[in-house]
């Protein structure tokens, strides 16, 4: 029994067409003997079943609405019914024949009441099976209100209103879904990036294989113009490859063997043979994907809130709908007539249709757009904290610079001429572990120096200050100033040029014999060409204040944060350092860290929120931080604040303007101004609205 308790289910669900429905269907799901606990996730359309229950069960838990579910695992292309051919498309029109019938015949007719009495039927049939359910089980839902509305509307001889509800209510419902699957696409569209086979060698033989029978290992190889299928490894062939799908950069990246490829990107030009590194369901794709529907699932704050206060408002609207028919007429002579009909137009108006689907429009379209730009935020609430940041906190290396040493300067002071001089440090820094070395021997390597003729003997390492070597039969030291200040007096000019370098920010090394400096050699951690622009955004967009955090000296890092245009700078700090000055900045108001994930980890989950550069490489960045932005790019940076802040604006917008409209006509209703059809109008152009602004998040680019 145990293992049924902790067993964990998720299952597509095809059907839903509105948040009350969706929370009505995890109600009874809950209420299976076998299930233990049900989560709905309205924004991906699944649910979560903690327990046992069989699909049969599930779907006939969901028979209210005609629900069909199926194991997220099946492929099942989603079922797409041409809008004119769906059941409630038909049974809308004819109600709206009956309705224009019975409107033409006139008002006086005995014939006009019989046709205003099918269009009810006919329109309103499904609407009162789930509404007459929820009144015997005493659960108000929206359907609810609109079924005691319309039998009201009958039973005092209002039947053209009551028809002309049903009509106006089957629209609303129409436009609702329509929008809500306007929203979910921008998951579908990544859902298909993907292709669902690949063309595999294994031996000799060539075959096409489903992706769910591929293996790590397998030998996959892709044509020009062919979509890569697994995630894997570049073993032979150049090419160059549109990462657009996950990365958002539409700028194609060249690919040589030893490089990593991703499933759903494009190969555009050579032929590639890869080797698959990982299986399809951990391919970064399908994580991206399960980021998206997990993200639209956590209820941002504005959404608790609008569901809590749902929860009560139905309820009241009732009370307060029977208050108004029943006690007039009772104490103060009031006609019965007249009263039960403002009572039943407060039913419609009541409706929490707006309110409702106010805030997960706004925000499973945000996420799904910033989704197909690159960015993965992985929830409503992180989505609504950046919106709200205030400080912005960098690291330095990977982040603002490009992580990777390059040499900027090489200034000969005498002895052997330049070409010489960095074919012997090149030749000497070839066996060195540091990662200035690196740069040099890269240097050596572009300026065409073979390091065959700059051989080095008797290599040994210097510790924490630089290495030495035999080359050509001379020994020759390299290292830092402080290594040759303890061999020798370097003179002031020497010191001098020294000391400028390292104000622009560069490490100096010196390389020279026993007795004289022959050379200068300056390495730089290359700024990001976008760096200082995408400071400058940040603080027009409002951030008020940028700062860099970093383990580097003190003087390279001040001489970057003026590059970029960043005011407070942080430097010679250890990881746990970075999390203290985290929690400082965070007295202020949100932070926001922007890091690449690897030693930033414990500062980007103490920040606000937590923003990890280039997630498309690395694991770490997509377990650890709220946001990553796929692409090494940081120009997404000021889009992913722009699209929170306009995502906070719309979910505020539509939810003073649901309240408002529902006001407006509550104050009507008092001395009768508000008819039943323009009670449904308003809740009706609410909801198209909040719908209509929510999808504008759609339209934000980078």
């Amino acid at each position: 029994m145990e293992n049924s308790v902790n067993k964990k289910s998720v299952y597509r669900v095809q059907g839903f067409t509105c948040t009350n429905c969706a929370a009505k269907f995890e109600q009874n799901v809950k209420a299976l003997p076998k299930v233990v606990d049900a989560q709905v996730n309205f924004g991906a359309s699944k649910i979560t079943v903690y327990g046992e229950a069989s699909v049969q069960e599930l779907e006939k838990a969901g028979s209210f609405e005609g629900l069909k579910v199926y194991p997220e695992t099946e492929k099942r292309a989603i079922e797409r019914v041409p809008f004119w051919k769906r059941k409630s498309t038909i049974t809308t029109a004819v109600s709206a024949i009956f309705l224009l019938a019975g409107y033409l015949i006139g008002e006086g007719q005995t014939v006009s009441p019989l046709l205003y009495g099918l269009s009810i039927l006919i329109g309103g049939y499904e609407l009162f099976i789930k509404g007459i359910k929820g009144l015997v089980r005493l659960n108000f839902n929206m359907n609810t209100l609109m079924t005691v509305a319309i039998l009201g509307a009958a039973a005092i001889g209002e039947w053209g209103e009551g028809a002309t509800v049903v009509l106006l209510f089957a629209i609303s419902e129409a436009l609702e879904s329509f929008s809500m699957e306007k929203a979910r696409q921008s998951i579908r569209s990544l859902m298909d990036v993907a292709p669902k086979e690949a063309t595999i060698r294994r031996g000799n033989q060539e075959m096409q294989i489903p992706v769910d029978d591929i293996q790590i290992g397998d030998i996959m190889i892709v044509k020009p113009g062919q979509k890569i299928a697994m995630d894997g490894k570049v073993i032979k062939g150049n090419s160059a490859v549109n990462q657009a799908a996950i990365t958002g950069e539409s700028v194609p990246v060249s690919k040589t063997p030893g490089d990593e490829v991703f499933a759903g990107t494009l190969n555009e030009e050579g032929l590639l043979e890869v080797e698959v590194t990982k299986r399809v369901e951990d391919t970064t794709i399908s994580k991206i994907i399960h980021l998206v529907e997990e993200a639209q699932a956590e209820k941002a704050p504005s959404q608790a809130f609008v569901d809590k206060f749902a929860k009560y408002y139905t309820p009241a609207i009732m009370l307060a709908a029977l208050v108004i028919a029943v006690v007039p007429p009772l104490l103060f002579d009031g006609a019965w007539s007249d009263w039960i009909y403002r009572g039943l137009a407060l039913l419609v108006v009541g409706c929490p249709c707006a309110l409702v689907i106010s805030t997960p429009v706004s925000i499973v379209t945000a996420i799904g757009n910033a989704a197909k730009n690159g960015v993965l935020i992985k929830g409503g609430i992180h989505l609504e904290e950046t919106g709200k940041l205030s400080v912005i906190a960098f690291d330095k290396t990977g982040t603002l610079t490009r992580g990777v040493p390059v040499v900027t300067d090489l200034i000969r002071l005498q002895g052997p001429e330049e070409g010489n001089l960095l074919g012997i440090a090149a030749g000497i820094e070839k066996w060195s572990q540091h990662p200035l070395a690196s740069a040099i021997v890269r240097k050596a390597d572009e300026e065409n120096i073979s390091l065959e003729q700059w051989v080095a003997d008797d290599f040994s390492s210097i510790t924490g200050k630089g290495a030495k070597a035999v080359v050509k039969g001379t020994l020759y030291y390299i290292g830092s100033p402080k290594l040759f200040e303890e061999m020798m007096e370097l003179n002031s000019e020497t010191k001098e040029k020294i000391r400028q370098l390292q104000g622009e920010g560069k490490t100096v090394m010196v390389l020279g014999t026993e007795s004289e400096a022959l050379a200068l050699i300056a390495v730089a951690d290359e700024v990001r060409e976008s760096s200082r622009e995408v400071v400058r955004k940040l603080h027009e967009l409002g951030v008020q204040k940028t700062v860099m955090l970093t383990g580097d000296n003190r003087a390279t890092a001040e001489a970057i944060g003026k590059q970029v245009g960043i005011r407070e700078v942080q430097a010679e700090l250890m990881p746990q350092d970075k999390l203290e000055a985290i929690k400082k900045l965070k007295t202020a108001g949100p932070v926001g860290m922007v890091g690449d994930g690897v030693n930033d980890a414990p500062a980007l989950a103490s920040a606000t929120v937590g923003i990890a550069m280039g997630g498309a490489g690395t694991d770490t960045a997509l377990e650890t931080a709220d946001i990553a932005l796929m692409a090494d790019d940081l120009t997404k940076l000021p889009f992913t604040i722009k699209l929170s802040r306009k995502a906070l604006q719309i979910i505020k917008q539509n939810i003073t303007f649901s309240l408002l409209i529902k006001a407006l006509a509550l104050l009507l209703i008092i001395p009768g101004m508000l008819t039943l059809w323009m009670a449904i109008f308003a809740d009706m152009g609410a909801t198209l609205i909040v719908t209509l602004n929510g999808l504008r998040l759609m339209r934000v680019r980078g």
